[in-house]
């Protein structure tokens, strides 16, 4: 079966942005999964990054994963920071999840999955060998999830660099300088662009990501009111910049969120931010609070709040390397 890049004209639920693909080679589809600290993304999916394990069947939620013996609740509240992906068990359940959840979308239940995942710019060199094995620890996964059977066969796993893949396919659009900022939950990722080219000396990958501003939301709320603020509210406040609350609780929440953009401007600027000299790109789930907060010339600033964008990168950036490849082969 030849290999073939579909177009699929629903557009992204939450922003209305990007039209999704479904990219397919020699019948293996190609699925994209990041597997952010905060939460995990596919191109049409989303949902908060957490696990909790019971040999019982839950009571209360069809959001779960039985898988050898266990019963995984998917989704209700968030994982602590891990540097290493790889060591860290609930991150090969979530990554089943997504799948299931995808397949779901595309109605099916049952398929060959060629998975493209990534890690932060930084820690792609030295963990991309142990968090491809990692991923492939099963070739073939037998599962329920939501009281569904899915049968899938992973035959490859491709590990790319997060935030370069979320632009590769528009690189030509970066005219000049760019400095990039993808704000994920738990890193930052930063690069700077030279008219669409890349270099390793000039990325870096910083633990600025947005699970700091929502710390600082909920600790100046619990120092000046004595009040445990709800985290779903933080949350919306941090991904739609509105919280639907009253009284001096706002003013309390753009202060605590404009000094954590205040420290992701200090920290763009000791990586070699001019505004003066070059454009800025900011995507993920910090997109929003700096938009919303920040201190910026909105003429030389691009906001992407697709925080999908990464996950839709790894497809296309795994479909071209692989149709590369096998051009070369066919050349050859």
């Amino acid at each position: 079966m030849a290999d073939n890049l579909m177009n699929n004209n629903h557009e992204s639920e939450d922003f209305g942005m990007t039209k999704l693909r479904e990219y397919n080679m020699n019948g293996t589809i190609i699925l994209g999964v990041d597997a952010g600290y905060g939460n995990y993304k596919t191109a049409r999916c989303c949902f908060p990054t957490s696990v909790s394990r019971s040999s019982q069947l839950p009571v209360f939620t069809r959001d779960y994963l039985e898988y050898n013996g266990g019963y995984y609740t998917i989704g209700e509240g968030h994982k602590d920071f891990v540097a290493e992906k790889n060591i860290d068990d609930d991150n090969y359940i979530l990554t089943l999840a997504a799948i299931a959840k995808e397949l779901k979308a595309r109605g099916l239940s049952a398929a060959k999955i060629h998975l493209a995942v990534g890690l932060p710019l930084k820690w792609v060199q030295a963990q991309r060998d142990s968090f491809r094995e990692y991923m492939m620890q099963n070739r073939h996964v037998d599962y329920k999830y939501a009281s569904k059977h899915y049968e899938v066969d992973i035959v490859d796993c491709t590990v790319m660099p997060q935030c370069y893949a979320a632009i590769a396919e528009n690189l030509p659009d970066f005219k000049g300088m760019h400095m990039i900022a993808d704000i994920g939950n738990g890193t930052m990722n930063v690069m700077i662009l030279n008219n669409g080219k890349a270099s390793e000396s000039k990325s870096w990958t910083v633990k600025l990501g947005a699970n700091e501003c929502f710390m600082a939301i909920r600790n100046l709320i619990l120092d000046r009111k004595a009040e445990e603020l709800p985290a779903e509210i933080i949350e919306n406040y941090l991904r739609y910049g509105d919280t639907k609350v009253g009284g001096d609780y706002r003013q309390l929440m753009e202060e605590a969120a404009k000094s954590y953009v205040d420290k992701i401007f200090a920290e763009l600027k000791v990586h070699g931010y001019n505004p003066n000299l070059m454009k800025l790109y900011i995507m993920g789930g910090g997109a929003k609070v700096v938009e919303l907060v920040g201190d910026y010339d909105s003429g030389n600033v691009t906001f992407n709040h697709d925080i999908r964008a990464n996950a839709k990168g790894y497809e296309y950036f795994c479909y071209m390397k692989l149709r590369r490849q096998k051009s070369m082969a066919s050349a050859g």
